[in-house]
């Protein structure tokens, strides 16, 4: 079934890269959540980026793990690539470990044990499906 820009209801920007930015948005005929990975066409370009952005396409449509995002669908708009996919709430490892505590960053060793058992099932994934990316 086609999907556009006007089958989600986009809320706040969670992150921003090099060639766009991800925003939460809901769907409107379910209420559910995703994050919105805007891909700007004329910066893809002027990057040379397409080919990754297509790259990324198929690998988020081949994974299905609790511990990697997947995508739920693409569209594109006059402006941008979109790649819709889950949303994983609490936010980036990055914040997690400069943020939440700015006078002692870092997780106790139990925390990082639990975290690196996850990134390494996620790579596991992966390397199941022979995926290399980044």
């Amino acid at each position: 079934q086609a999907v556009g820009a006007d089958a989600f209801a986009e809320f706040r920007v969670l992150g921003k890269g090099g060639f766009g930015e991800v925003c939460a948005c809901q769907r409107r005929a379910t209420g559910k959540m995703y994050a919105n990975k805007r891909l700007n066409k004329k910066r893809l370009k002027k990057r040379q980026g397409y080919e990754a952005a297509l790259v990324e396409k198929r690998i988020l449509a081949r994974v299905h793990s609790r511990f990697i995002v997947s995508l739920a669908c693409a569209f594109q708009t006059k402006t941008d690539l979109c790649l819709v996919m889950t949303l994983m709430n609490g936010g980036d490892l990055r914040y997690h470990i400069y943020n939440v505590d700015e006078n002692n960053p870092g997780f106790p060793e139990p925390r990082t044990v639990f975290y690196t058992a996850q990134i390494l099932l996620g790579l596991e994934h992966l390397h199941q499906h022979r995926i290399i990316y980044r």
